[in-house]
This record gives C-alpha cells, structure tokens and sequence, in this order.
C-alpha cells in the first residue's frame, strides 16, 4: 500500500492454514505483480506449485518466513525458495535479537540494493542511491543473535518436547484438533495451535478467557484475519464470503504456549484446564 500496490487476498488449505494455490492462480490478473505467501507457523507453503504459476505468469514470489526459522523440506532451508524470504527476529521468535530480521536473496545485486535501502539509500559518503530507511540492526541485537546461536539444538529440541506432550494429551479431546504434522519437513515447533471445533461445547473465546482466569495465556493467531483490519476490509478480496475457510480458522484457532523451559506439570495443567471445559 506504501507504494501504491493494491493488495488481493486470497483463502487458505484447511489442513496446512497457508496459501492455497488454486486460489492464487484464480486470483491473477494482468496488474498482478506478485505473490506473498506466509509460511504459517513454520508450515512450508506449496513451494513447487507456487513456483509453478509464479513463471507461468511471469510474478516474482516473496515470503513471509517470520516464523520460519531453521525450517527444511528434502530439498534443504525452505528459505531457498522463490526471489525473497522475509524472516523475524522479534522477541516472541524461535530464534530473535530482541528486534529485527533478515532478508535472504539470491543474487549480489538484489542484497546490494537491499543494503543500500536499509542504510538510508546510501551507498558512500557522498551518493545517496535511493529513498532508503533506517531498517540496519544493531551491535547489540547483532551479538545477541550470535549468543542465540550457540543455544538452538537446545532450543529446538525443548520446543519438540512440549509439541509431542501436547499432541499425546489432547489426541482424545473431542472437539480439539491438532494441526497434521508435514511429511518430510524439518520443524521448528515455533507455535501449537489448535483448532476448536463446533463440536467442543465452549467457544474457542470461552476457552480462551477461561485459560486467562487459570493464569494460562494463550493466542488467538491470527485473529482478527488482515483482511479485516480498517486498511483493508474495503479491499474486494477481504469479503468473508471471499475467504471462508480463513474465516472459520480464525475464529476457531487458539495458540497454546510453547517455550523450551515449559515443563510436563505445566503441560499436564494446561490440558487438564481444556479437558475439564470439554466434559
């Protein structure tokens, strides 16, 4: 929107929550420009079959890989795919520098760009390429990442842990639905939602507010939809009749918390907290 793009929403896959490709295709025009798609929760997109329309209909393809940190398919880092992959740093990330991110490219002269833009347009002491802004990291954040580093098996492997707790204890909640889990790729556990079913007998905000009281803080994520925020619910494509399968998630979806230190008594409280709800 900040450079007069209009943005075109398009709905979801009910199994993996990202992009769905028949609805990207679908969508094309002669104004589109490009596609961009969420690697959901660490979740790769349809890379290949993105790829595929994306040269069909001459488009580059940027991905938001916030929270897609050390994730891999059989090919390798799924930040390989498509001309951009947007990742975050911020504090609530696998792996963060307090703030900040990374751009990953493929080619000296896109990161020349991409360097210069970030570094208020400079390029030297004296000439100034292009309206940049002041998108650099610090020393600090910088030596932050760095230390992070050291400590990501660990990391990941705690992350993995409280996953598989989870996915034990809430397989016989009628109403409660973990997401699948991807053939072939590597995760990084950086979220658990669950969906609550119309089958649960609360609502998944009744959940929600009921695991607040317990002292328990989970998300709603992503909730409200993009779609629906002031700057964009006039948009066409951000009709809910649009959007269906987005809509229902969105109301349904409830993000339990996930941390390497979160141990098997917290878990075991948070789930008895949904089962006692779902008696």
């Amino acid at each position: 929107m900040w450079n007069g793009i209009k943005p075109v929403f398009v709905d979801i896959d009910p199994h993996t929550l990202n992009i769905n490709p028949d609805q990207i295709e679908a969508a094309i025009t002669p104004q589109t420009k490009a596609i961009l798609p969420v690697h959901v929760y660490g979740t790769p997109c349809d890379v290949t079959r993105i790829q595929e329309i994306a040269q069909r209909h001459n488009l580059k393809v940027i991905y938001d890989a916030a929270h897609a940190f050390g994730v891999t398919d059989k090919g390798g880092s799924i930040l390989r795919d498509g001309d951009l992959s947007v990742l975050s740093f911020h504090a609530t990330k696998v792996f963060n520098t307090f703030e900040g991110g990374a751009i990953v490219c493929h080619d000296l002269q896109t990161k020349k760009h991409i360097d210069d833009l970030k570094n208020f347009g400079f390029v030297n002491e004296t000439e100034v390429a292009a309206p940049g802004i002041n998108g650099k990291m610090s020393e600090v954040q910088s030596a932050m990442g760095l230390l992070q580093l050291k400590h990501m098996p660990g990391v990941l492997a705690g992350r993995a842990q409280v996953d598989n707790w989870y996915r034990r204890d809430l397989a016989g909640i009628p109403g409660i639905q973990c997401l699948p889990v991807p053939d072939g790729i590597q995760r990084n556990f950086s979220y658990f939602p669950i969906l609550i079913e119309p089958t649960y007998p609360v609502t998944r905000d009744t959940l929600y507010s009921a695991l607040k009281e317990q002292g328990i803080h989970p998300r709603r994520y992503f909730y409200p939809l993009i779609s629906a925020f002031p700057m964009y619910r006039e948009l066409p494509s951000s009709d809910a009749n649009h959007l269906p399968i987005a809509t229902d998630v969105a109301n349904q979806v409830l993000c339990l918390p996930i941390f390497p230190e979160l141990d098997r008594v917290s878990v075991n409280r948070i789930v008895d907290c949904i089962r006692a709800l779902g008696g």
